[in-house]
């Protein structure tokens, strides 16, 4: 789940700027129940593997805000994880509804 939570992150990352915060909520719009203490550490690991970076900036409402942005490296980590995810997504789906390869 790590390697996906992850790899979902840098999506919505390289959609728009985003706050830790408003990243969790936005990940249970998808139907991703994402506690923020499991979102933050990742998000310091992506910024260590300088896959995002943050840039405190002013808020439209309330104080200053951490926001997030996709570096080169990190769009592609993002292209990456695609392609593991398409190999990996069809099998499984497979494999949990009882269908063989043809």
């Amino acid at each position: 789940m790590k390697g996906i939570l992850e790899g979902c992150i840098l999506a919505e990352v390289s959609r728009q700027k985003v706050y830790g915060y408003e990243l969790s909520m936005k990940l249970q719009e998808y139907g991703l129940e994402v506690s923020e203490g499991s979102i933050y550490p990742i998000l310091l690991r992506l910024q260590k593997e300088k896959y995002i970076y943050g840039k405190m900036e002013k808020s439209a409402s309330g104080p200053n805000r951490k926001y997030y942005y996709l570096t080169a490296q990190g769009k592609e980590a993002l292209v990456d994880f695609k392609k593991q995810w398409e190999g990996i997504k069809i099998p499984v789906d497979r494999l949990l509804n009882g269908k063989e390869q043809s």
